[in-house]
C-alpha cells in the first residue's frame, strides 16, 4: 500500500486524509455519546430513556436520510455535501453543549442524524466505490482501519474532559474537534472522481487487463445499474435480507451479551471485559477479512464473516464455561468489525459506483430499521421468557440465515 501511495495516484492520500477526517466523526458523532448520559442525568434530571431516545432518533434519521443523501453524492460527489454535514455537526455539537430542554435535545439529535448521514461511512463508501475497482479491498481496508479508532481515541478523550472540567465544557471541545479534524479535509481534500483530475480509477494509466487481479476484475467491470434496475433483481433483496439478519444480530448481541453473561454466572467484571474485547477485536478483524476480497469472491468472503459469528454463537451457547466466551469474544469481535466493509464491496461490484450512493443508501435504510428494531426485539423476549438462552438462539438462527442469503447472491446480478 506504501508503494500506491509513491505511485502519485490521488485517490491514496484523499482516501487517507478522508480516514482520519471518519475518526473524528465518528468518535464525536457516535461514539462519545455514552459518555454524556451519566453527568446529564444528574445535572438535568432526565431518564436514561429520554437521553438514549434522542440517539435512536439520531439512527433513525440517518437511516431514513441515507436514499435521498445517495443520490446526492452519486450525481454531485462528496465534497459539497461532507463538507456541509461536517459545518452542521460542529453548531449541533455546539448547541448540545447549551441544551437545557428535553424538545431541544431531541432537535438537536435530529439534526445529528442528518449529519451522520452526509459524514459517516455512507459517503466514504461512494468515494471508494469510484476511486478504486481492482484495488477496492485495499481501500476499504485502510479506510475501515484507521476510522476503527475512534472508539479508542475519543470514548476515553470525552471522559478524561467530563471528569476534568465538565460535560458541556466537553462538548464544546468536542464541537472544536469536529470542526478542525474534519471540515478542512471535506472541503479542500476530496474530488468527486479520477477522471475530474485527469486520472483513472486505482491510478490505471490504461484499462487493466482482463486477467489482471481476476478475482476482483468483476469490480471494475460492474455494470452501473439504477437504483430502479437493482430493485428488479433478486440479487438486491438476497443482499438485503443477509445484511439487514446481520445487522440485526450483531448489534443485540453487543446490546445484550454482559447482561446474558451476568445471568450465566459471570461476573460483572469478566463481562465487561469481554464486551471490551469484542469492540478492540474488529480491528485485526477487518485486516484479516477484507483483503480476502482481492483473491475471492466478496460473497464468499462475507460468508465466511458470518461462518465466524454462527460458529462463536454456538460455542458461547454450548461450551458454558470462560473458555467458550473468549472463543465467542474473539471470532465475534474479528468477523464483526468486517461486515461493513464488506457489504461496500460487494455492492459496488455488483451495481458499479455510477448510483452506488443510492442504491447503498437504499440498503443502509434497510439496516438501520433492523438495528433500531433488534435490541427492542431481544428485550421483549427477555421479559417474556426471563432468560437470555432464547434470544442467543434466535441470534445464532438469524445469523445462519444470514450466510444463507449472501450465498444465494454468488453468480447473480
Amino acid at each position: 500500500m506504501i508503494d500506491r501511495f509513491r505511485s502519485g495516484y490521488y485517490g491514496w492520500p484523499m482516501l487517507f486524509a478522508v480516514a482520519i477526517a471518519q475518526i473524528t466523526s465518528w468518535g464525536v458523532l457516535y461514539y462519545a455519546f455514552t459518555v454524556f448520559l451519566d453527568p446529564m442525568q444528574r445535572e438535568l434530571g432526565w431518564s436514561t430513556a429520554t437521553l438514549t431516545g434522542a440517539y435512536s432518533l439520531a439512527l433513525l434519521v440517518s437511516g431514513i436520510a441515507a436514499l435521498p443523501v445517495g443520490r446526492w453524492l452519486d450525481r454531485y460527489g462528496p465534497r459539497l455535501m461532507m463538507t456541509l454535514g461536517s459545518i452542521l455537526a460542529t453548531l449541533l455539537v455546539a448547541g448540545w453543549a447549551m441544551v437545557d430542554s428535553v424538545f431541544g435535545f431531541y432537535l438537536i439529535w435530529a439534526g445529528i442524524g442528518l449529519a451522520m448521514s452526509v459524514t459517516l461511512y455512507e459517503p466514504a463508501f461512494v468515494i471508494v466505490a469510484r476511486w478504486f475497482h481492482r484495488f477496492r479491498s485495499r481501500a476499504l481496508t485502510m479506510l475501515t482501519f484507521v476510522a476503527g479508532f475512534a472508539s479508542v481515541i475519543y470514548i476515553p478523550l470525552a471522559g478524561w474532559l467530563v471528569v476534568s472540567y465538565d460535560w458541556r465544557t466537553a462538548l464544546w471541545v468536542m464541537a472544536g474537534l469536529m470542526a478542525i479534524g474534519t471540515i478542512p479535509i471535506h472541503a479542500f481534500v476530496l474530488r468527486k472522481s479520477p477522471e475530474d483530475i485527469g486520472e483513472r480509477p486505482d491510478g490505471d494509466r490504461e484499462e487493466p487487463q482482463a486477467d489482471s487481479e481476476a478475482a476482483s476484475s468483476s469490480a471494475s467491470a460492474a455494470p452501473s445499474l439504477t437504483l430502479s434496475d437493482a430493485l428488479k433483481q433478486r440479487v438486491f433483496w438476497w443482499t438485503a435480507a443477509a445484511f439487514v439478519l446481520a445487522n440485526f444480530t450483531t448489534l443485540a448481541i453487543f446490546v445484550h451479551l454482559v447482561p446474558f453473561l451476568i445471568q450465566e454466572g459471570f461476573s460483572a467484571a469478566f463481562a465487561a471485559s469481554m464486551a471490551g474485547i469484542a469492540g478492540i477485536m474488529a480491528l485485526p478483524g477487518r485486516l484479516l477479512f477484507t483483503p480476502l476480497g482481492e483473491y475471492i469472491k466478496r460473497q464468499y468472503v462475507a460468508a465466511i464473516i458470518f461462518g465466524f459469528i454462527a460458529l462463536g454463537l454456538a460455542i458461547l451457547l454450548l461450551l458454558d464455561s470462560r473458555t467458550g466466551v473468549v472463543i465467542f469474544v474473539v471470532l465475534f469481535g474479528m468477523a464483526f468489525g468486517a461486515i461493513t466493509p464488506a457489504r461496500a464491496a460487494i455492492v459496488a461490484d455488483l451495481y458499479g459506483s455510477t448510483n452506488y450512493g443510492a442504491i447503498s443508501g437504499a440498503l443502509a435504510t434497510g439496516i438501520t430499521f433492523a438495528r433500531a428494531a433488534s435490541p427492542v426485539t431481544a428485550g421483549v423476549i427477555v421479559t417474556i421468557t426471563g432468560s437470555y438462552v432464547p434470544v442467543f438462539v434466535l441470534l445464532l438462527s438469524t445469523m445462519l440465515l444470514a450466510l444463507v442469503a449472501v450465498l444465494r447472491t454468488v453468480g447473480r446480478g
